[in-house]
């Protein structure tokens, strides 16, 4: 009885607790890591525990059915699919693929053996056959130096990218490249560094040489859909506060400055997204890795003018990362637009090995 009183109590405390400090402290990093799915799970499992425990069962199965409800929207079950059927696509509407390639050719899944070619990169991009790519991560890595941030170093493959999408406009900046058939109309990175704290604004110095790796985590690229400017939005966020959880520090760094940092540029990339879209007249689409699972509080970040558009899904319970070996239990690619952006079409691709995210392909229409 006792174990059951603590359990279901103390899984309450948690919720309630995930409520207050998710978002607003790096400390609870490792609570917001835990699969979304918990959240919903965790309660359930408990309710036949409390209901077991006679002498206090009306106390913990009321404990354990208010963590369920308190915990439920944390859960990433999509409901909304249930009731929704997205309206057919006209014969205008634009495809549009958004993919974290896991720094782009480069085969990082196999302990340094590449497995998969170049060739076999650009002929999975081909194949999707959108009109609008928002694609993360054109860079390459080097794991072994020591300074994090220089590992990730510049590549330039504009010749077969040219090669690849013939008619293709190429917008790149830092790490986020967009390519579209389609009329641009101007495009913008947007900058993260003035909403850091004063002591995390200076770019480190191994990124000197490239420092939108460091200041830009969105692209922004307005381009002409159905007579409309629409706003794409690049966006790929830092990765969320690990260390702590990982126990692990590094030569120049300890775990808690590490998560510090984590966690102020993922806040500072959201309010420089916020702010742009807060001044922008255009529809918009907002997609890509936001790092960002649906139990974490920073999705309230993403601006009051933009609508998730996971209702398009038709899975209960969408999942992007890790494609792999490891279980698939969390999503942290999205899509939000504008209301004025209507979503025919919404699907999560494997990667075919190329990469430990899903593919976003989707279709919309600008009415």
């Amino acid at each position: 009885m006792r174990l059951a009183a603590v359990s279901c109590v103390g899984w309450l405390v948690v919720v309630v607790l995930h409520h207050l400090l998710s978002a607003r402290t790096y400390v609870w990093g490792p609570v917001d890591l835990l699969p979304p799915i918990a959240w919903a799970a965790v309660p359930v499992v408990l309710l036949p525990i409390a209901w077991l425990a006679r002498p206090m069962r009306r106390r913990l199965v009321g404990a354990a059915l208010l963590a369920l409800v308190l915990g439920i929207g944390y859960s990433g079950i999509n409901f909304a699919t249930v009731f929704y059927t997205p309206p057919p696509a006209p014969a205008d509407a634009v495809k549009v693929v958004t993919w974290n390639t896991e720094y782009w050719d480069q085969d990082r899944r196999n302990g340094g053996e590449q497995r998969t070619t170049t060739g076999q990169f650009y002929d999975f991009l081909r194949e999707m056959d959108a009109d609008v790519y928002l694609l993360h991560e054109y860079a390459n890595v080097d794991d072994s130096l020591v300074d994090v941030f220089a590992q990730a170093y510049e590549i330039d493959q504009t010749a077969q990218l040219n090669a690849a999408f013939p008619g293709y406009t190429i917008v790149r900046e830092g790490r986020n490249i967009t390519l579209t058939r389609l009329p641009v109309v101007g495009h913008a990175w947007l900058d993260s560094q003035p909403y850091l704290p004063d002591d995390l604004k200076p770019v480190p110095p191994a990124l000197v040489d490239r420092p939108l790796f460091y200041r830009s985590q969105a692209l922004r690229t307005d381009i002409r859909v159905n007579g409309q400017v629409v706003s794409f939005y690049n966006s790929h966020i830092f990765q969320p506060p690990v260390r702590i959880l990982l126990l692990r520090s590094d030569d120049d760094r300890n775990m808690f400055e590490i998560d510090r940092l984590n966690f102020e540029i993922r806040q500072a990339s959201y309010r420089a997204i916020a702010a742009d879209l807060k001044k922008n007249p255009n529809r918009a689409v907002m997609a890509g890795d936001l790092n960002t699972s649906p139990s974490m509080n920073l999705l309230d970040m993403v601006s009051d003018r933009l609508v998730d558009q996971s209702r398009a899904l038709s899975s209960l319970y969408p999942v992007t990362w890790p494609v792999g070996d490891k279980p698939r239990m969390w999503r942290i690619d999205w899509l939000f637009t504008t209301p004025d952006i209507k979503v025919h079409n919404y699907d999560l691709t494997l990667p075919k090995g190329l990469s430990d995210h899903k593919a976003q392909q989707f279709v919309i229409s600008a009415p």
